[in-house]
């Protein structure tokens, strides 16, 4: 596995069985890798007038996973979902994705963790050769407790100088959402409560285990130059919202009753269904503005899309993002998603 280093005993099989698992198919024969797994580097070919966009994402567990609560397949699933997600709010294409595992020794030594770490390899090349994502490399190492981490590597492109960024929306940009809120983060509580791992499939019927990166909407809104700007809502709506304030350099207006509720986060009280919709995360939808001049239609790529607030130019007296209630309240929203290392 190319910048993968054999060492420990039970390595070289682990490397083996990821280099089994994903050089088969059509991705052992990806025109954008010249040369992955096998080597001490990759080589990648990118398409002539593309740049390259490169994402990384830890996932950790007992902070991203739970190995009592999450089906493997689910686990390597979202580990890859994450880097795609980014690439989607770029409007980029995957070139090649780069996985680094570090994994207890004891995982290795019993059938039990064999199979874990074979599901989670499976679901992991599932949605990879959905959306033809080569594994190109990584790493290996031995865990310093009993835990397992991972970090996935994507790298996308994008044609030379058309990236979405979260700077490029301008004053009565419209802001719209792909599919729906808070479905993740109702899931996961579900989840929580029931304390046991549930027999889940890779359907739209499960948003916190299985999510659907964006990638089809994200590459037409760049096509179609649809966007001006764009992110991935992965830390939830309330703080993702704000970075793309800060980064444009604008305010929003947000109307929480066009929000569009997942089924699953439709369920709950009206209270609790705005705040998993609000700062739930992880729903791994696309936010983008896009010029009040321009004809944003109702699917794009078949996902929703929805409307849900306009921005406005920077004003000392106002908030920097307002949300307006069905009761005709007013109210500052405040970043309420997730951010590493708050108290």
């Amino acid at each position: 596995m190319a910048a993968i280093r054999s060492k420990p005993a039970g390595e070289l099989a682990l490397i083996e069985q990821i280099r089994r698992t994903f050089t088969s198919g059509k991705a052992s024969r990806h025109k954008g890798v010249s040369l992955g797994i096998g080597d001490d580097c990759a080589i990648l070919r990118p398409r002539a007038g593309h740049e390259i966009v490169v994402t990384t994402d830890f996932t950790l567990e007992n902070r991203h996973f739970q190995r009592s609560l999450h089906p493997p397949a689910a686990v390597g699933h979202r580990c890859l979902a994450r880097g795609l997600s980014d690439l989607a709010a770029m409007g980029a294409k995957p070139l090649a994705a780069f996985l680094s595992l570090a994994l207890p020794r004891q995982i290795l030594q019993t059938a039990r963790g064999r199979r874990w770490i074979g599901n989670f390899l499976q679901g992991m090349r599932a949605l990879a050769h959905q959306f033809d994502t080569p594994l190109a490399g990584g790493d290996t190492s031995e865990s310093p407790q009993d835990l397992i981490f991972a970090d996935i590597i994507l790298v996308g492109t994008a044609p030379r100088g058309q990236s979405l960024l979260r700077s490029g929306a301008h004053a009565g940009d419209a802001l719209y959402v792909t599919g729906s809120l808070g479905g993740a983060q109702a899931e996961l509580s579900a989840l929580l409560k029931r304390d046991r791992r549930p027999r889940a499939d890779r359907s739209g019927q499960h948003p916190h285990l299985f999510p659907q990166p964006r990638l089809a909407v994200g590459s037409a809104l760049l096509r179609r130059h649809m966007a001006s700007a764009a992110i991935d809502l992965s830390d939830g709506l309330s703080t993702d919202l704000t970075h793309l304030c800060q980064s444009s350099r604008l305010r929003a207006e947000v109307d929480a009753a066009l929000l569009p509720l997942h089924p699953l986060a439709a369920r709950l009280s009206s209270a609790n269904a705005l705040t998993a919709a609000l700062n739930g995360g992880e729903d791994y939808e696309l936010l983008f503005a896009a010029k009040p001049s321009i004809r944003v239609p109702s699917r794009i790529a078949d996902v929703p899309i929805t409307r849900i607030g306009t921005l406005f130019p920077r004003n000392a007296r106002r908030p920097l993002i307002t949300l307006h209630g069905s009761d005709g309240s007013s109210t500052e929203l405040k970043p309420g998603g997730w951010e590493h290392f708050a108290s």
